[in-house]
């Protein structure tokens, strides 16, 4: 079974997880969670890239991905830091690759960077990108890749894509992270579990995947990558495999549903009557004690996860889930 390591998500109000806390309190919220999982057993935190709230837009914060990226690098020292995952539909590749290199150095050179093509058609539509068609941003998310990365590694870029083009773009500074060549590079997340093209991607330029589902998904998306890496000839032991993983673990299955009530609670003020409880939904979630929640995550690892990231719906409000997981969750994982 694989060394599993974990990264932790961030509450920034886009799953209605800042509900009831004041808009003057919500950085001071976040960076607490971050700070606390800085001083804990975790590898990174880790934010989403949306502007709307899900599963419906209200009028709710949701703090924006990469703002939050830059202070969290000022104000955390280890822990490293992700967003699962940008979208490359909402900024030119070029300005992103600037973004993210600038982040590493604030931060030391402790960026993940996640990307992926992109799926909240309502906030798409609503900031003005449009929403282009499955293909265009598959083909979007191909090109952008490829800018970002030659524009880290050798610090300037001219590319014609079908859908990016940069003409002489520059990247300075570099990022501060290095691959074992001296190349600076950072750390590339492709996401998504699209099998003829988003696996190939990340079979050619990807540092580690992300897709979700069952074990037996993750399994079945595991070996589809393994076969791309073959048709490219990449060791696909080089990749990190991860998935991320809804979590609300207690001293026991009872305390966990009740956090869940809680949860909704909450969140179903917030949201059209025909909607309540869909903010959080246990099905699919590791909902329990420590025993049950890890359950859930050796068949995960089995399957051959290696990286977890994991959200928890209640950590605005206290860290109790947090002390679960390291002091009863990780001892049963070795």
């Amino acid at each position: 079974m694989t060394t599993l390591r974990t990264g932790l998500f961030v509450p920034q109000g886009w799953r209605l997880d800042l509900v009831d806390v004041e808009p003057a309190e919500q950085w001071r919220t976040m960076l607490d969670v971050a700070r606390r999982a800085e001083a804990g057993s975790w590898e990174s935190v880790w934010v989403y890239d949306h502007f709307h709230t899900t599963p419906h837009p209200t009028q709710e914060a949701t703090h924006e991905a990469w703002t939050l990226m830059a202070a969290l690098a000022a104000a955390t020292d280890r822990i490293r830091l992700g967003q699962m995952c940008t979208c490359m539909g909402y900024r030119h590749p070029a300005h992103l690759a600037k973004i993210a290199a600038t982040v590493d150095a604030i931060s030391g050179g402790r960026v993940e960077m996640g990307i992926g093509a992109g799926w909240y058609e309502h906030e798409f539509r609503a900031y003005g990108y449009g929403f282009p068609g499955t293909g265009e941003r598959i083909g979007r998310l191909r090109d952008g890749v490829q800018i970002m990365q030659r524009l880290w590694h050798e610090g300037e870029a001219t590319l014609e894509g079908e859908w990016y083009s940069v003409d002489g773009a520059i990247c300075q500074p570099q990022p501060l992270q290095r691959r074992p060549d001296g190349t600076p590079h950072i750390p590339t997340w492709i996401a998504g579990g699209g099998e003829q093209r988003t696996l190939r991607y990340v079979a050619r330029w990807g540092d580690a995947s992300n897709f979700g589902g069952t074990p037996e998904q993750f399994a079945r998306k595991r070996d589809i990558l393994h076969r791309h890496c073959d048709d490219v000839g990449r060791d696909p032991g080089t990749i990190t495999n991860s998935t991320n993983l809804n979590v609300v673990v207690r001293a026991t299955e009872a305390e966990a549903r009740r956090v869940v009530d809680e949860v909704h609670a909450r969140t179903d003020r917030t949201l059209p009557a025909d909607q309540a409880g869909a903010a959080f939904k246990p099905e699919g979630a590791a909902v329990g004690s420590p025993e049950q929640v890890a359950d859930r995550i050796r068949a995960l690892q089995a399957a051959g996860c290696d990286y977890l990231v994991v959200y928890m719906p209640d950590v605005a409000y206290g860290h109790e889930g947090i002390d679960a997981f390291e002091e009863a969750v990780l001892p049963l994982l070795d």
